[in-house]
């Protein structure tokens, strides 16, 4: 009898976690697909201005690779670029200067903010600094972008041509990180792909919808939209920044339009696990509000969904039931297919698919140990600052 109940046990369980994946395959957004880039536009007649606001930490490694792409923007209308030096100890700010000298291109302007005040978190406290430097000249569009992102020349004239085009006060795009070692081979299209599940991005550009979420190495930022939802100053706790931000501006009636980017990338390298796993860690537990219940249901939820099928695998071949061993391919087969176009995205072997119920495992314990250093007080890191408690303040204010 007590067999009996424990295969039954691995049936049903496999059976529950088939029928996840049957739901997400068909009914979240079709979040799998990565055929979301940027929307049908066509060049406005006369080309608004726009501020490009660059927070950047001792970002000395990635500037020189990624700094003279905005320079070098292929942009028709007024632009100008807004470097701030956040408390650099690598001269990130001299650096800055002096390839602003040796490229010239679009003018460039480099300022420090001095140390934020108690209560912000992460880069936003620098933007809030770039942004006020833009003010003065009035743009309408801001384009918040990243120390490590390199664009195409062309990249800010198809931004703000797919803003003007779709009337949206926020289009932003997923650069295509970097994937050159092992662990970033395992770890980041799977990073995008769970982003793009909690997400979905045909659902964030749907009027009518609530799913709201950005980018954070690329948005491009209506003016106007950014001084109605008061940003960056009504999201200044926010870890997660990015998504409080499209959230603010979509609460506020602001359409958002996010997708995968074709020639926008991160030129950051991740080539060790500890990298990959300080860049989860930091966040993960705010984005479940650093709630316990949640922790739990996440924890249990990633379990079924993503490890129930290979063990429910096992499982069957090792008792000989069939239904066990059946149901739970059946849904690493789905898992597996739904995995396969964001290896394609990043131009990855396909034969990593099968391998998404270790890295998922992965990210379980990065979630786990997010909890873990939340309650330890040490709070959310970022850059060497480290914040105590996040969750002494609201995330949105």
């Amino acid at each position: 009898m007590g067999q009996t109940a424990r295969v039954s046990a691995i049936v049903w369980t496999a059976a529950g976690s088939l029928l996840a994946w049957l739901w997400l395959l068909l009914c979240q957004g079709f979040f799998w697909r990565t055929d979301v880039r940027l929307p049908p536009r066509r060049e406005p007649d006369a080309w608004p201005s726009v501020c490009v606001v660059v927070p950047a930490r001792d970002e000395a490694a990635v500037l020189p690779d990624a700094l003279p792409s905005l320079l070098g923007q292929d942009y028709p209308g007024r632009a100008e670029i807004f470097l701030v030096d956040d408390g650099s100890t690598d001269g990130t700010g001299d650096l800055a200067r002096e390839l602003g000298r040796r490229h010239g291109g679009l003018p460039l302007t480099v300022g420090s903010p001095g140390e934020p005040p108690a209560g912000w978190t992460g880069k936003l406290w620098a933007v809030r600094h770039g942004i006020g430097l833009a003010r003065a000249r009035d743009p309408e569009y801001l384009l918040l972008t990243d120390a490590d992102i390199a664009h195409a020349p062309d990249s800010l004239r198809k931004l703000v041509a797919a803003a003007r085009t779709g009337r949206f006060d926020v289009v932003s795009q997923m650069a295509r990180l970097r994937v050159e070692s092992t662990w970033e081979r395992l770890v980041v299209p799977a990073f995008v792909y769970f982003f793009a599940q909690l997400y979905p991005f045909r659902r964030i550009g749907k009027e009518g919808t609530r799913t709201a979420a950005a980018a954070g190495g690329c948005v491009l930022l209506r003016a106007q939209a950014a001084e109605r939802a008061r940003i960056p100053d009504a999201i200044r706790h926010a870890v997660i920044d990015d998504v409080a931000l499209a959230r603010a501006v979509k609460g506020g009636g602001g359409r958002v339009w996010l997708g995968l980017a074709d020639r926008v990338d991160s030129v950051r390298p991740y080539p060790r696990l500890g990298d990959l796993w300080r860049m989860v860690s930091r966040s993960a537990y705010a984005q479940l509000r650093h709630n316990p219940l949640l922790l739990a249901g996440t924890v249990a939820g990633l379990a079924l969904v993503y490890l129930v099928p290979p063990v429910a695998v096992v499982a069957g071949l090792a008792t000989g039931n069939a239904a066990a061993a059946v149901t739970g391919a059946s849904a690493w087969v789905v898992m597996t297919g739904t995995y396969v176009p964001m290896l394609r995205y990043y131009r990855q072997p396909l034969w990593l698919a099968p391998l998404l119920p270790f890295t998922a495992f992965l990210y379980l314990l990065m979630t786990v140990d997010s909890a873990v250093q939340h309650y330890r007080g040490r709070g959310a890191a970022w850059k060497g600052r480290t914040y105590a408690r996040p969750d002494a303040v609201p995330e949105e204010s």
